[in-house]
């Protein structure tokens, strides 16, 4: 039997409507308690004081590149780096190789996140084979194997008849579509298209590029009775298309990456491919828009958007190298600075973005909350801890983020995985 009391620390659950200063008692992996002076012969505590203590928090969109790419990174580095982020459960998107469009890969990534990570991974599925938008990928099978969603990772597909199609698909496996809204015959540029990309010569991408897929798939969504969630969205306009079709009564849902929280366009430093993104990096109104979207409802979650590149593949020409950065170990304290510190967000609303948000969208009621009965999964949160992300001390094996060097206020103090301390601020990871 193994006993943990975390102790004394503000206790948020959204999805149950708890906020107040108690203990949380885990025995054997589940929760056994929520209430003050809890006590256990031979439990192990916590000290949360002066801490938030929230419900296990979950990543919708992350790159773990096994199989195939384990020198940009593994299940098992990927969630070591989620672990010190303060994630307790990570999606992780099939742009793998072989691509994740089988219950082959499906099952190995599974049993590979049994023995060897430090965290919770939910696979996605591909919607399409190879993610090459033209024949559905084995949806029926991957459910059965174990995936929690389906998309085409970093691709939208660009075949409407096909989309409509495999968004009935999915939803006879009650399964949602994570979609990646870009039309690729607009899209595929270098920084945001705006005066800084014709100053710099640099390909635009213009935020017609998400928003033309973003409308088209609202409307097809409807006509197939399905669920859909926008992934990353960049622009104001993106935004208010969300608003509007769920003000509609359309069955979506969407997030924002939380580096977007912070950059604009303005930021990016010249041809320095750690700012490439894609979607990219906005203007400063985009930037607002995200986070007043996330404060009123219209965006359900915050994710990582983590997507690692070794050095040599990401430090190539701007116009040659992949786009994405990495975003486990930042994410939380990006969403602290911008959200909380600025006083944009409430903290209960803040805490929900990462917990019953992303449930809801994976329709999972097994994660995201401290049920009774539950898995005791836990991030405890240090509104006040000052830390400096440095590429010495990150877990992930790619080094490939704008963040680099940064000093940040606030971040995971400590994550606990069915019971059991998986990293710690004042001692790393854990045994």
């Amino acid at each position: 039997m193994s006993t943990l009391i975390i102790r004394g620390g503000r206790v948020l659950d959204p999805a149950g409507g708890f906020d107040a200063v108690a203990d949380v008692w885990i025995e054997n992996g589940r929760i056994a308690a929520v209430g003050e002076n809890l006590e256990r012969e031979g439990a192990a505590v916590l000290d949360a004081t002066g801490k938030i203590v929230a419900p296990g928090f979950i990543d919708l969109r992350a790159r773990l590149r096994e199989p195939g790419l384990e020198h940009a990174e593994t299940i098992e580095s990927g969630s070591r780096a989620a672990a010190a982020g303060g994630f307790t459960t990570i999606c992780c998107l099939p742009n793998t190789t072989p691509y994740n469009d089988s219950a082959t890969v499906t099952s190995f990534i599974v049993d590979r996140a049994v023995n060897r990570a430090a965290v919770r991974v939910l696979p996605i599925g591909g919607l399409t084979k190879d993610g090459a938008g033209e024949q559905l990928a084995e949806i029926g099978a991957m459910k059965e194997a174990g995936v929690a969603a389906v998309s085409d990772g970093d691709s939208s597909v660009m075949d409407a008849a096909l989309m409509k199609r495999a968004l009935r698909y999915a939803a006879s496996f009650d399964l949602t579509v994570l979609e990646h809204c870009e039309d690729a015959n607009l899209g595929g540029g270098d920084i945001h298209d705006g005066s800084k990309s014709m100053l710099l010569g640099l390909t635009g991408d213009p935020v017609s590029a998400e928003t033309v897929i973003l409308a088209r798939d609202v409307i097809l969504c409807r006509e197939a009775s399905a669920r859909i969630h926008f992934a990353h969205l960049s622009s104001a306009a993106a935004v208010a298309l969300v608003r509007q079709a769920k003000a509609d009564g359309a069955a979506v849902t969407a997030d924002a990456g939380a580096a977007y929280l912070d950059l604009t366009v303005e930021d990016v430093v010249p041809f320095d491919s750690n700012y490439k993104v894609r979607p990219p990096f906005r203007e400063t109104s985009d930037r607002e828009a995200l986070i007043e979207a996330l404060a009123d409802g219209t965006l359900d979650a915050i994710v990582s958007d983590h997507a690692p590149h070794t050095g040599n593949v990401k430090m190539q020409e701007l116009e040659s190298c992949p786009p994405g950065i990495t975003g486990l170990e930042t994410a939380v304290s990006i969403a602290i600075e911008r959200l909380l510190h600025s006083k944009r967000v409430s903290l209960p609303r803040f805490v929900e973005l990462f917990t019953s948000g992303p449930a809801r969208v994976l329709r999972r009621d097994d994660i995201g909350s401290l049920t009774i009965g539950g898995p005791g999964d836990i991030t405890v949160l240090d509104l006040e801890r000052e830390w400096t992300f440095d590429a010495e001390t990150s877990l992930s094996k790619s080094k490939n983020s704008p963040f680099l060097g940064r000093v940040f206020r606030g971040g995971p103090a400590a994550t606990v995985v069915g019971g059991r301390m998986v990293w710690r601020a004042d001692s790393g990871l854990e045994a």
